[in-house]
Order: C-alpha cells, then sequence, then structure tokens
C-alpha cells in the first residue's frame, strides 16, 4: 500500500463517520482510528520497515501547546493566495523536519527549484520518521511551518510555483 493509498483511505474513513479501520495485507498493517467527533485521524504505522523512512535526527524537543495563531500561521494569512501556487500539503500528523540532522542542511529553501521525486521534509509520526516527496515540479515559494513544530493531516506545508 503507497502513501497515495493510505491518504485516500484516511479522507474516506474520516468523511464517513466511522471510528476505526483496520486492514492486513501480507506483512503490511495499518489502522485508523478517529474520535467519535471525526476531527483528529490516528495512523498506527506498518510493522515491516518501509523504504521512505530514514534515520531519525538526534533532536531533543518538547512540543509546546500549539497557539491558534502561530507565527508560520500569521505568514501564510499575510501571503496573498495566488492561483497559480500549489500548496504542499502534509500526508500525516506528526512532527515536521526540514532537515534530516540537526548539523545538516534543509532539504529545501526558498527559491529552490524541485521536481518529482525531491524530499521536501521529513514528518515524524510514532517514531518513525518518513519523507515526504514532491509531487510537482516547480520553484519553492514558501515554507508554511517552522521547523520541529507539531503538524495536522492536510495542513499547508509549502508553497510551490508550478514550472
Amino acid at each position: 500500500m503507497d502513501i497515495k493509498e493510505i491518504q485516500n483511505l484516511i479522507k474516506f474513513v474520516s468523511k464517513s463517520g466511522v471510528t476505526e479501520v483496520a486492514i492486513e495485507q501480507g506483512d503490511f498493517k495499518i489502522t485508523i482510528k478517529t474520535d467519535q467527533i471525526g476531527e483528529h485521524v490516528v495512523v498506527q504505522q506498518p510493522v515491516m520497515a518501509a523504504p521512505q523512512q530514514v534515520a531519525a535526527p538526534q533532536v531533543t524537543t518538547q512540543a509546546a501547546p500549539v497557539a491558534a495563531e502561530t507565527p508560520a500561521a500569521t505568514e501564510a494569512a499575510e501571503t496573498p493566495a495566488s492561483s497559480n501556487l500549489i500548496e504542499i500539503k502534509s500526508p500525516m500528523i506528526g512532527t515536521f523536519y526540514r532537515k534530516s540532522a540537526p548539523e545538516k542542511p534543509a532539504f529545501v529553501n526558498v527559491g529552490d527549484t524541485i521536481k518529482p521525486g525531491d524530499v521536501l521534509c521529513i514528518v515524524e509520526a510514532m517514531k518513525l520518521f518518513n519523507e515526504i516527496e514532491s509531487e510537482v515540479a516547480g520553484k519553492i515559494v514558501k515554507v508554511l511551518v517552522d521547523d520541529t513544530t507539531p503538524i495536522e493531516y492536510d495542513q499547508p506545508l509549502f508553497l510551490v510555483e508550478p514550472a
């Protein structure tokens, strides 16, 4: 099961009102649970190591409660929404990392040209580090999330000007 199928399954479960779905295909097992209101989606990662996982960054952080208005959200509100920009959204709930380790450079910066398959960031979910790859070609216009902050499913992470 690839990331697109998992994303579609999460969307279906959240819209259908079902509180839990479990799928097992061979050695791959995934359980999607929602609260009764359907606001939060929790994904249990596969038991097997997926090829998109990378070594954990050696970062120790404590997540502070997320305020309703973060600096990144304020900047996003100040940026006029242009019809030609593409939002790259988070495929899962987790912690957003711009780089693979504290001493390493960021995967992408504003102004960088990207193509499909380029790694844009890492999202840590349940102690698994998942590389998020670009599905579009273009230029990074804005990074909408600060490094090491908690993110939600379907939250915009980057604005890209398509090539």
